[in-house]
């Protein structure tokens, strides 16, 4: 893993090939790994960087005075693009809504093309049963330890309002177990994802925010799962309607975390998307 410093503090990322650049994020309580099955499906030719985003699985807490609400970590994703230099960048959205929210503050200079897997968009913040249950967590003592700890009990983990309606397929013990081991080790890490998930979530703001992508111009493959419970199909629509060049195409069978339920699927359509003409 490589490290960058930006005004939060350190993010750790992964970088793999040579050639434009593609930023795959990662949801809560998750990390760059999630995309561990995709990655060596992907096309050669594109330089493949994957940060580790303070969301409760990074492995180095933020600055004690960090601004970790959505706004902040908005930002926190620009100053990571600012740090490292990129640009002509194509942005991987999966769980994790908030860096769709780059146009509406201004911070997508560096963004050339969008691919959005199932995320929160317009008012579902948090999202789902699986969101609202975490909100509710970090609103009581020990309330995310203990949801941690039940993550790694499969039979409680495959519980809808855990991730159950993340992912179709069980998701492995031990990856499990590395998403949670920060959070349960680490009070910084505990401190970083309550600042987030403590931070204000307006809902008429947060419509006009995604609204707001209807000023991105560049091209954008919306990729959604039509059988997800969590991240609604109409959703994954009115984001491509919403796009000047949105593109709509779906994964059949996968929940919202359809990188680990159709690996080859998700792999065949962002590499179809990446290696267009206007992809370079």
């Amino acid at each position: 893993m490589r490290d960058v410093a930006v005004s939060a503090g350190v993010i750790e990322y992964d970088e793999v090939g040579s050639g434009p650049p593609v930023v795959l994020l990662h949801g809560l309580l998750m990390d760059h790994t999630v995309w561990d099955r995709v990655l060596p499906l992907l096309p050669e030719g594109f330089t493949y960087l994957r940060p580790v985003l303070p969301l409760g699985s990074h492995r180095r807490p933020m600055n004690p005075d960090a601004d970790l609400t959505l706004r902040g970590q908005v930002r926190l994703v620009a100053d990571f693009l600012d740090a490292l230099g990129l640009d002509a960048v194509t942005l991987v959205h999966t769980d994790w809504g908030g860096a769709l929210f780059l146009t509406a503050h201004g911070l997508d200079q560096r963004v050339a093309r969008q691919v959005i897997l199932p995320c929160e968009t317009f008012d579902n913040f948090p999202p789902g049963l699986p969101g609202k249950m975490v909100a509710l967590a970090a609103r009581v003592p020990g309330g995310l330890q203990l949801a941690a700890r039940q993550l790694r009990i499969g039979r409680l983990r495959r519980l809808p309002m855990l991730l159950g309606q993340m992912a179709r397929q069980p998701l492995p013990d031990n990856l499990v177990r590395h998403w949670t081991e920060p959070l349960l080790r680490n009070p910084g890490i505990r401190r970083d994802l309550l600042a987030y998930c403590h931070g204000p979530f307006d809902k008429k703001q947060l419509i006009r925010d995604t609204e707001a992508l209807r000023h991105f111009t560049g091209d954008t493959l919306v990729l959604w799962s039509p059988d997800n419970r969590v991240m609604p199909p109409e959703h994954g629509r009115r984001l491509a309607e919403l796009l000047p060049a949105g593109r709509y195409a779906e994964v059949p069978g996968a929940y919202v975390l359809s990188m680990l339920d159709e690996p080859e699927t998700v792999a065949r359509e962002i590499g179809c998307f990446l290696t267009l003409p206007s992809a370079r």
